[in-house]
């Protein structure tokens, strides 16, 4: 497809050797990172001016999938990881000096505590909550209720574990599978080890995102409309609404 051959032609352009080689790792982080880009563009907001904040912006693979977009759009992009921010600086240093992006290097829940209620139009993510303790994952999404407008959009790419645990074994012990492949085969042994520890982290009881928990959370935290698509793997696209009323 053009629009995909064109997202990856942009995206090698601005984010360089970041994109190039976490599509060559998990190319599905890639692909979810555009999906929440498009879920925002089809966001129906009659607004000129449509207010985001992303949560965990990193080097600024998902943030630029939001801002290229649709125009009319500002993000506040929230990362308290100063090495990645100061990449995504750098990356998306136009889109700042126009005033599109801002940036905050506070932790997600203190970020979102510090922000007015029912003052963003949408809060958005890729494969940031899943690296949260599940207790301050609730507390984040709460938040997050709170911090959205009437109306307002909670998008969410990332990493949602299958309920059925013998499933989501055989699909873990794969993506192992081909990290080894991809990265002895580039002879990036730094990398197999940053990211085989990093799952055991994903993986460990008290940060698994399960799917039917998960969705539970987001539920009982207010939020309507909860929809789980485009599930890839482990990965998927999670939306809900804030009702009107």
């Amino acid at each position: 497809m053009s629009q995909q051959i064109n997202f990856d032609a942009l995206f090698s352009g601005v984010i360089g050797q970041d994109y190039e080689m976490l599509k060559l790792i998990c190319p599905l982080m890639t692909e979810m990172s555009r999906l929440v880009g498009e879920t925002v563009r089809d966001y129906p907001a009659p607004l000129d001016q449509l207010s985001v904040v992303e949560l965990g912006g990193g080097t600024g693979i998902t943030t630029l999938a939001l801002l290229t977009a649709r125009e009319g759009l500002h993000i506040v992009s929230i990362d308290n990881e100063a090495t990645m921010q100061n990449q995504a600086k750098q990356n998306l240093k136009a889109w700042h000096d126009e005033g599109r992006v801002t940036f905050n290097s506070q932790d997600a829940l203190s970020a979102l505590q510090a922000m007015p209620s029912a003052s963003v139009d949408v809060i958005a993510s890729a494969y940031t909550l899943h690296n949260f303790l599940d207790s301050y994952r609730q507390e984040v999404i709460h938040e997050c209720y709170r911090a959205l407008k009437p109306g307002g959009q909670f998008i969410n790419g990332d990493r949602y574990a299958f309920d059925d645990i013998s499933q989501h074994t055989r699909v873990i012990q794969e993506e192992v599978a081909e990290y080894f492949k991809v990265l002895t085969g580039i002879n990036r042994l730094d990398l197999l080890e940053y990211w085989i520890v990093h799952l055991f982290s994903d993986e460990s009881e008290n940060h698994v995102m399960r799917q039917s928990a998960a969705l539970q959370h987001i539920q009982d935290a207010g939020f309507t409309d909860i929809s789980l698509t485009h599930r890839m793997e482990v990965n998927a696209l999670v939306t809900a609404l804030k009702p009107v009323s």
